[in-house]
């Protein structure tokens, strides 16, 4: 349903995307994830028509969107990462305003998606008495009213409390089991776990990684992480504990260990007991996303 051929976008001497390609069948969620200045946004803006590629080419439903293909791109619906709303509208006049531009003017399409995201009753309320949450709620609404089979989401949950954020998971899975096709970008970790299929993590421009959850997980050079609470300060022993496991890592009393086989735990401990690491807590975590997003693109902060 959604297809992406060998994206490519620069932008003077950066090279925002440097040959992307996805694809996404019908009922299918794809995650799309990076650091801030990955390419993710500019991604989004292609896949969704907004800017045109240096080369490659997207295709909705077989078709190649290109400047003279509308009825392609209202295959696709766009919830972008700012809010696309006016706050001195109701929530109907809104949507009537946005339905207008997809000459969708039928009341019954409107209440149709008030009810999706649950603010049907507050569809005479002006938009900016609502809240953040209820905002990113009406801003997929405004994106669902012509019907698309592809719902691009550039971080749709960014600023709402769990609640809304719960309530917008509930309506995009809504929308999966109805068959839609649905792209979406995040910096929650835990959001792109539980809501995608598949998941692409994007940097420098680049595909790095794209595999289910449980693929990119077979990533990550250890089954387990122990995080050991050291009683006391001045463990020396690091260098020694790194020749002996496949990570470790000291914070103050805290000490990260990654483990290939969580069996050798209990002679870990030991050692750590007679070599001046003892400790009051012991804990067990497994990789998760993050460690595996961390591991490819690393810990150093990204500004833009």
């Amino acid at each position: 349903m959604l297809q992406a051929i060998g994206l490519k976008k620069a932008y003077g001497n950066l090279q925002a995307v440097d040959g992307v390609s996805l694809e996404a069948a019908r009922g299918q969620v794809i995650g799309l994830l990076g650091p801030n200045g990955a390419g993710k946004t500019t991604t989004i803006s292609m896949l969704a028509g907004l800017v045109a590629p240096d080369a490659g080419e997207v295709k909705i439903g077989g078709e190649r969107i290109s400047g003279d293909t509308s009825h392609v791109k209202r295959r696709l619906g766009l919830v972008p990462q700012e809010l696309a709303l006016f706050d001195e509208l109701s929530a109907t006049a809104n949507l009537e305003l946005f339905g207008a531009l997809y000459g969708v003017t039928s009341a019954k399409d409107r209440d149709r998606v008030l009810d999706l995201v649950g603010l049907r009753d507050r569809a005479k309320d002006k938009t900016g008495t609502f809240s953040g949450g209820m905002k990113r709620r009406l801003n997929l609404a405004a994106a669902l009213l012509h019907d698309p089979d592809v719902l691009l989401l550039d971080e749709p949950t960014v600023g709402v409390d769990p609640q809304s954020r719960n309530a917008i998971f509930d309506n995009l899975e809504t929308l999966k089991a109805m068959g839609k096709t649905l792209l979406y970008t995040t910096h929650y970790m835990e959001e792109a776990a539980r809501l995608c299929d598949h998941i692409s993590i994007m940097d420098h421009g680049k595909l790095i990684a794209s595999d289910d959850l449980a693929g990119l997980l077979r990533l990550v050079p250890v089954s387990s992480f122990v995080v050991v609470e050291l009683a006391e300060d001045g463990f020396a022993g690091l260098e020694v504990l790194r020749s002996m496991v496949r990570e470790a890592s000291l914070t103050q009393r805290q000490l990260r260990l990654g483990l290939q086989h969580l069996d050798t735990l209990p002679a870990l401990l030991q050692w750590l007991n007679a070599n001046g690491g003892a400790f009051s807590h012991v804990a067990t975590e497994r990789p998760t996303l993050e460690t595996v997003f961390l591991q490819l693109t690393g810990r150093s902060l990204r500004d833009a």
